[in-house]
């Protein structure tokens, strides 16, 4: 009799977003009690000056989301370059109660030793570096959201021997790029020590077009995020057949919940995959759905799951 399979992880990364205090804690409690997610990140990635409104809810949100019986997840900053930022990192990896998601090398370097997580914005892109993070302490990877189809099949089976897991972003806007200038600042003539927080502004990132009027990318403070919301849930099914098991969901301004469930129901098998993304699709406004990366070709680009069939 074949083993049934693996019940599939989902986990909310991240906020990218300034969104204000009350939305945040509004959102999570909302996350905590009525979306079928096991992990929830929780930390700020992106700009460090957003900390100081974001931290104290940390100890609510954290405590309202393990009652509800999800696991949390404390994400580090993706570019900590002020000696304070990194004293609060090393702080964090001393004497943190919950499994740490290292987004740098300064962070992969503190946590060495000991189980954690390693997000997106450290590049794993072959089995060599699998390797070697997981003798490390690495658990779980989650891999970058330009890889395609075949290497993550490629990486499936090395992680597989390596007792750790692969997670792949299935919905959001991708993560491309963090600088130390802030564009946000840029854009409205202010300098990034006097922003203003201007990001607020723009929840879901800053579209930034050609001159023809073209979507091209997203601007999120000083991260650069993809125009397109990353909508693999028509590709689960096959990912699943490679070994993974771990999908990201980035949180958006969209109905979370609804984006959650569709895609807890395609690892439940209670949802047909392609008829969970048409529907997913359907929650998006500000940009359009795309999933090039996954197959191979553009990011930009919407494929579908047809026209990938040999």
């Amino acid at each position: 009799m074949m083993a049934p399979e693996p019940r599939g992880t989902l986990t909310l990364g991240p906020l990218l977003f300034n969104w204000a205090a009350e939305a945040r804690r509004d959102f999570y409690f909302r996350i905590a009690d009525e979306a079928p997610v096991d992990d929830v990140c929780l930390g700020e990635v992106v700009c460090p000056k957003r900390a100081p409104f974001s931290d104290p809810l940390l100890p609510e949100l954290a405590e309202r989301l393990e009652r509800a019986g999800k696991r949390v997840i404390v994400s580090t900053l993706a570019l900590p370059t002020l000696p304070r930022e990194l004293s609060a990192l090393r702080e964090l990896a001393g004497g943190c109660d919950f499994l740490i998601e290292a987004n740098d090398v300064a962070a992969l370097a503190l946590l060495s030793g000991h189980p954690h997580a390693v997000g997106p914005f450290v590049n794993v892109y072959n089995e060599d570096t699998l390797r070697f993070l997981a003798r490390r302490g690495a658990r779980r990877v989650v891999v970058p959201a330009e890889l395609s189809a075949n290497a993550l099949a490629a990486l499936a089976p090395a992680a597989a021997a390596e007792g750790i897991e692969i997670e792949v972003q299935v919905f959001g806007r991708m993560p491309l790029a963090i600088s130390a200038r802030c564009y946000h600042a840029r854009v409205h003539g202010l300098h990034k020590d006097g922003c203003q927080y201007v990001c607020g502004d723009d929840p879901d990132g800053l579209a930034v077009r050609t001159l023809d009027g073209q979507g091209f990318l997203a601007v999120n403070g000083v991260q650069t995020l993809s125009h397109g919301v990353a909508n693999l849930a028509a590709e689960i099914p096959e990912m699943r057949r490679t070994g993974i098991c771990c999908f990201r969901l980035s949180p958006h301004t969209v109905d979370m919940v609804t984006v959650a469930r569709l895609v807890r129901d395609i690892l439940d098998g209670r949802e047909d995959a392609e008829t969970a993304a048409g529907r997913i699709a359907g929650l998006v406004s500000f940009a359009p759905c795309v999933n090039g990366f996954y197959h191979g070709g553009p990011g930009a680009a919407s494929v579908r799951q047809e026209q990938a069939a040999p």
